[in-house]
Formats: structure tokens, C-alpha cells, sequence
């Protein structure tokens, strides 16, 4: 698929298709890539998504960070319920 740049979808940005190859590879968009910091050799976490039939991809760090956020704010939401 020929593309001349993302598009946003909502909150979602949009970067084209990919075609499962004979072993199962696919292959990132280069536009993606270089927007999201993803390098050869990086490793990826493949996840089903919760709602829908497809999958999430997030570089390892990415999830780590977000992951972290996610328990920084669980805490914050707890010591409010304290002072309840």
C-alpha cells in the first residue's frame, strides 16, 4: 500500500497495512517505525485486545513505562480513598 503519511482516526494515527509473509512475519510501516522509535533488534510485546478480534504491539519499554504510570496512579487513587 503506497501512502503519503499517517491518518488520524480519532485518537488514533492510522500508518497502512501489512501482509502476513510464508513464516508469519509482518512488517511495520518504515513511516511507524520512525515515528514510534522502533529499531531493528527491539523487542516487541503482542497482545490480543481485550474488546475487539485483533492484536496491540508495544515495544517493551513503552509498556514498562506505561505499566508504571498505571500502578503511580493506582497509588494517587488510593491515598484519596484514605481521605475519604
Amino acid at each position: 500500500m503506497r501512502r503519503t503519511g499517517p491518518t488520524k482516526t480519532g485518537s488514533m494515527m492510522f500508518y497502512g497495512s501489512a501482509t502476513i509473509g510464508e513464516r508469519g512475519q509482518i512488517v511495520i510501516p518504515a513511516e511507524a517505525r520512525k515515528k514510534l522509535g522502533i529499531h531493528r533488534g527491539d523487542k516487541l510485546l503482542i497482545f490480543a485486545h481485550p474488546f475487539k478480534e485483533g492484536i496491540m504491539i508495544f515495544p517493551v519499554g513503552e509498556m514498562e513505562s506505561m505499566m508504571l504510570e498505571m500502578v503511580q496512579g493506582l497509588a494517587e487513587i488510593q491515598e484519596e480513598l484514605k481521605k475519604q
